[in-house]
């Protein structure tokens, strides 16, 4: 049965590929140049390729300003304007220790399984503050190639922009922007316009100011144009009868903790928060749209009653786009965190502070919590993989594992469902910085280990993934191998091992195939040895 449950994991696959390390990877291997960057953290999402859907890791190719010793004021705001590309690769696979592209290169690799008709990024996490473009013979820099010039030039023509061809729009944003060279530049043409407010959550802020937005935009293609997707929250502190949280509090992790791509929440205090937006914004031509999420929210339909027309319904959703919205993360932190107390339902109990919970420390960042992964599984009583929205939980002040929730995250009948397997209280079973120091500690493992950091080379923890399996719970972790910096090697990160851990037993492997196949290979028929299985709640 083991050995059953263990070849359809290796078939449905684990999310060996970290967006959180691999960021240095695509940028080594996808920058091209370097006036270009990749976010350190990059993002996942789905894709349906021949018939499955794949999970997939994907970042955008942005721009990051001039090459050093060739600044200058037209280079910097009117030929280099914008990023370029779509990079994307599969969330399970690796080709030898680098992730397996979906998309790559520039311009795109003809084998490219997402196909992007309009890569341009001319509103992204990293665009200047403002550009001056599309004017009348303007060559912006598109992407470096072979011919004479060693350039692919582009003029925008795009509907976004305000015009910067007359004199009086020259002198108000030479004012706005602080800079007289808006008004005394010759090479400012006829039909030019100008761009600013270009991240993703200032332009949906300033679109719907009453929404609070998700830290975490995230890019998609959408009918062949790059599309980030947003989603927006109405939040209230004064919902009668229930309990105030800081929404900053109940937000930060490993992520929000170390990472610029993800913005960090308010301290704002909240008793009220729901998605009842979904936006989006053309990265192209910076257009943006709303989309009512939840139909229900009393506050929402009001906000819309003032802002007319602004909001569209969510019957105008295309379905295209709609593959592609996933359960927000900082909604799902808050529930986690309100769910850590109140899934107590003995009034006695609840005020003695009797089996709370709390979510773990990041093994991989001491002193950091542990943030919520995308990954597809299988829950317990389901024959089909979906794509979720996972956490752990520990006992208060006890590192031992009490319980895994899961939240779906695909559109449909099971999206924002949440399931919790819960352990018995008296379980002994080993939560995640448990298993980590296992895995240190673990003679093969620690050998292999030691054998990945000579050479002044490191070893980076990729995210220990928690699967529910046969009765129990599942580790899987990457472990990635970054050469010391002065080497020969390359220095970013490549997959070195994968680490597994079933109840007791501990192995590896170059591969998840090979891992499990070394966890359970001669023993997988003998029945596991386990207290009790966990409890399903919904």
């Amino acid at each position: 049965r083991l050995q059953a449950e263990a070849a359809q994991i290796s078939r449905d696959g684990a999310r060996l590929v970290d967006p959180n390390v691999v960021g240095e990877t695509f940028q080594q291997l996808q920058r091209i140049r370097p006036f270009y960057r990749f976010p350190d953290t990059l993002d996942v999402d789905r894709y349906q390729l021949n018939g499955q859907t794949e999970t997939a890791i994907v970042a955008l190719r942005e721009l990051s300003g001039a090459p050093a010793g060739q600044q200058s004021w037209i280079r910097d705001r009117m030929v280099y304007t914008h990023g370029y590309g779509f990079v994307s690769s599969f969330a399970d696979r690796f080709n030898g220790n680098v992730p397996e592209w979906l998309s790559r290169d520039m311009p795109q690799a003809p084998d490219s399984k997402i196909k992007v008709t309009r890569p341009q990024i001319y509103f992204g996490e990293r665009s200047p503050s403002y550009s001056v473009v599309g004017g009348q013979g303007q060559q912006e820099l598109d992407y470096p190639d072979n011919s004479p010039t060693g350039q692919k030039n582009t003029t925008y023509q795009g509907s976004g922009g305000v015009p910067i061809d007359g004199f009086f729009n020259k002198l108000l944003f030479a004012t706005k922007f602080q800079d007289r060279n808006l008004l005394l530049s010759g090479a400012i043409n006829d039909g030019a316009k100008i761009l600013y407010d270009r991240e993703p959550r200032e332009r949906v802020q300033r679109a719907a100011p009453w929404l609070t937005l998700d830290g975490d935009p995230y890019p998609s293609v959408i009918n062949g144009r790059i599309t980030w997707i947003l989603d927006g929250y109405t939040t209230s502190n004064a919902y009668p009868y229930s309990e105030r949280t800081s929404l900053g509090d109940a937000t930060r992790d490993t992520i929000t903790d170390t990472r610029s791509a993800v913005a960090r929440q308010t301290n704002d205090r909240v008793n009220y928060i729901r998605n009842s937006v979904k936006a989006t914004v053309d990265a192209y031509d910076g257009t943006v749209k709303l989309y009512q999420w939840d139909e229900n929210d009393p506050i929402a339909k009001t906000w819309m009653k003032v802002f007319k027309g602004t909001v569209e319904p969510r019957s105008a959703i295309p379905p295209e786009l709609m593959a592609h919205f996933r359960y927000p993360q900082d909604l799902f932190k808050v529930q986690r965190h309100i769910l850590a107390r109140y899934h107590v339902t003995d009034a006695a109990a609840f005020y003695n502070g009797e089996g709370f919970w709390e979510v773990p420390e990041d093994p991989g960042a001491k002193g950091r919590i542990q943030p919520p992964y995308y990954q597809s599984l299988r829950m317990p009583g389901t024959n089909a993989e979906d794509f979720n929205l996972t956490t752990v939980f520990n006992p208060r002040n006890n590192p031992n594992l009490a319980a895994f929730m899961a939240v779906g995250s695909t559109p449909g009948r099971n999206y924002g469902q949440i399931q919790i397997l819960q352990l018995p209280r008296n379980s002994t079973a080993q939560g995640p910085g448990q298993v980590q120091n296992s895995f240190e500690t673990d003679p093969q493992v620690k050998n292999e280990l030691f054998a990945l950091r000579q050479g002044g080379t490191r070893t980076v923890n990729g995210n220990l993934l928690t699967i529910p399996f046969a009765g129990s719970m599942l580790y899987v972790e990457p472990m990635y191998a970054l050469a010391a910096a002065g080497t020969e090697q390359q220095p970013y990160p490549l997959l070195g091992k994968v680490l597994v851990r079933y109840e007791n037993r501990i192995s590896s492997g170059n591969n998840l195939p090979e891992a499990l196949t070394n966890l359970f290979g001669g023993t997988a028929g003998e029945p596991p040895t386990q207290e009790q299985p966990p409890q399903e709640g919904q």
